[in-house]
């Protein structure tokens, strides 16, 4: 049995930062420490994380102290809200979220119609939104597209911004735009920033090469994980058998001997989880020796 594990598993350095910047701070302060939202879509590191006093909150309104914005950003509301009621924000916003916010503000000053793609129940989504201003619409599936161009054209702008949320996919992106170009005037004007995270757009590729040399792919990570979710589907376009898992206790594939295993793990899985699963399917294959 060959276990191969992507190069690019694993946190990304937006979580990564989330979540070492958390665990200082927790262990620095003596204060009451909030997060609005769970840190990272990954139970495990939201458990350890609530051991050590991290208390989670879902609305600003809620905190008494000290509150972290986690690596999805927060609503320009959240930001409002605290500073007019004094309330210290400890911001682990990913850098790459936070630039589309800018982009997005900037853009709708110029009177700019935003069409963002993503899943308008991801956080991410949720925060960015509130950056658009009212003239914009979000695009989670193909059949959106239709319904956008619509919307657009029910206004009496001129000019679309496209960006996307930055863990979904590239593929999907792409296919997107093509779409918006193909259904709009020649004398709309368009602009399209790709705001997918490198890093995504590494894993995806990696992902996708991986899965067409393997016998079987395992996909690590949290269930309420976009990104993961986006390396799962990649899987299961090119190889028959994907297990998505977050722990290596739900394995309960005995691989043969001969198979090559590959291994890939959302951005917000940590090393910790990977060895582990590696570790499992190790015993798995040994005891099945037997």
């Amino acid at each position: 049995m060959k276990v191969i594990v992507a190069k690019n598993a694993g946190f990304c350095y937006g979580v990564k930062r989330a979540v070492d910047g958390a665990k200082q701070l927790l262990q620095e302060t003596n204060e009451e420490v909030y997060c609005l939202g769970e840190l990272v879509h990954n139970q495990e590191v939201v458990h350890q994380l609530e051991q050590k006093e991290l208390k989670y909150i879902e609305h600003i309104q809620e905190t008494h102290g000290k509150t972290m914005i986690r690596a999805h950003g927060a609503s320009k509301e959240v930001y409002d809200y605290a500073k007019k009621n004094q309330i210290p924000i400890v911001d682990y916003s990913c850098p790459n979220v936070v630039k589309i916010h800018e982009i997005v503000e900037e853009y709708k000053n110029k009177g700019f119609f935003i069409f963002l793609i993503g899943n308008p129940k991801h956080p991410e989504i949720i925060a960015t939104r509130s950056f658009c201003g009212m003239n914009h619409v979000v695009i989670e599936k193909e059949e959106d597209v239709k319904e956008a161009i619509k919307y657009f054209q029910s206004t009496s702008l001129t000019k679309i911004l496209i960006v996307s949320q930055t863990t979904y996919s590239v593929q999907f992106f792409e296919r997107c735009v093509e779409m918006i170009k193909d259904s709009i005037a020649s004398k709309v004007h368009l602009e399209v920033k790709n705001t997918i995270c490198p890093t995504t757009e590494i894993r995806q590729k990696e992902t996708e090469e991986l899965s067409k040399t393997v016998d079987s792919m395992i996909v690590i990570g949290g269930k309420n994980s976009s990104n993961t979710k986006k390396l799962y589907e990649i899987c299961q376009q090119n190889c028959m058998n994907t297990y998505w898992i977050e722990k290596g206790d739900e394995l309960s594939n005995c691989f043969k001997s001969t198979d090559v295993i590959g291994i890939v793990a959302g951005a917000s899985t940590p090393q910790e989880s990977i060895d582990e699963v590696v570790q499992s399917i190790k015993n798995t294959n040994s005891d099945s020796m037997k």
